[in-house]
């Protein structure tokens, strides 16, 4: 069996990054799996590391360690071309990051023993139009967030589902999650849980000022389309809570599935169940 070759893309701002991802190299080497280090995780054990496009032509698969944050940088900063992504933790589980530490001997086995499961999760697709010339574009694995940036003023913005008027939305704001980013901001502002593979969407308005505006369910098939309504609001645009754009009125905000989805590696008996146990503290009774 050909040797297993990994990249590591760490944390390497975290207090005690170094010393994890030194314990992490040590056991993978153990298990025999090669290693390479992207180059800002590199300087924490004082050595010389690679980009990540020469990384995705040399490795097997990815090791995003840190949180669920970090797993959301290496997506944003691959750019698509994707390998298989497994998430380390440098503590408790987290959504995505589903191997945790301290100790990293069962993550090591696991990859080498091909022990886990590869889920493939769908991508948002976030184009922004400008004079009906696609201005950016950016994909995110979790949601966009429209948001109205340092004005109290109310976000107004329309929404059509494949071309049938939704809604406008008076709100402080408005995600739009795929299903694996239903348990993140969508969750915090009042949206349901929806696993991994349901196939949907989730439109979730921030603190609506209509009560009868609440979160809405559409297949992600479906091409969503945004525009301000106001035509002196300059509105912001954040995918996954890391990139950032404006756009205005006259702008139109196309959010679709992207056409490749991305691929994680889980421990083979971790559910989704599991998971949310975990991670919401379900002790299993109401009472």
């Amino acid at each position: 069996m050909a040797t297993l070759t990994l990249g590591i893309y760490a944390h390497w701002r975290k207090p005690g990054a170094a010393e994890s991802l030194r314990e992490l190299c040590q056991v993978l080497a153990q298990e025999g799996i090669n290693v390479l280090l992207e180059a800002n995780t590199a300087e924490l054990l004082g050595e010389k590391g690679q980009t990540l496009e020469w990384l995705r032509s040399q490795v097997d698969l990815f090791v995003a360690l840190g949180g669920d944050g970090t797993l959301l940088r290496l997506v944003r900063d691959l750019h698509g071309g994707w390998k298989p992504i497994v998430g380390i933790n440098f503590g408790s589980l987290g959504f995505l990051t589903a191997f945790g530490g301290p100790g990293f001997s069962e993550v090591a086995s696991s990859l080498a023993d091909g022990n886990y499961r590869i889920e493939e999760r769908t991508l948002l697709e976030t184009t922004i139009e400008r004079d009906r010339q696609p201005a950016i574009s950016a994909l995110g694995l979790n949601d966009i967030v429209v948001s109205r940036g340092e004005r109290s003023r109310l976000v107004q913005i329309a929404v059509t589902i494949d071309e049938s008027f939704l809604t406008e939305y008076n709100a402080d704001g408005l995600i739009i999650a795929t299903a694996t980013g239903s348990t993140a901001y969508s969750l915090s502002a009042g949206g349901p849980i929806v696993a991994p593979n349901s196939g949907v969407f989730v439109v979730t308005p921030i603190c609506p000022h209509v009560l009868t505006n609440r979160s809405v369910i559409v297949a992600d098939s479906s091409v969503i389309h945004l525009k301000a309504c106001r035509g002196d609001q300059t509105l912001f645009l954040s995918v996954d809570g890391q990139e950032s754009a404006q756009f205005h009125s006259g702008d139109d905000v196309l959010v679709r599935r992207a056409h490749v989805p991305l691929p994680l590696i889980f421990p083979k008996h971790l559910s989704f169940a599991d998971v949310l146990r975990s991670k919401l503290r379900w002790s299993g009774s109401a009472i």
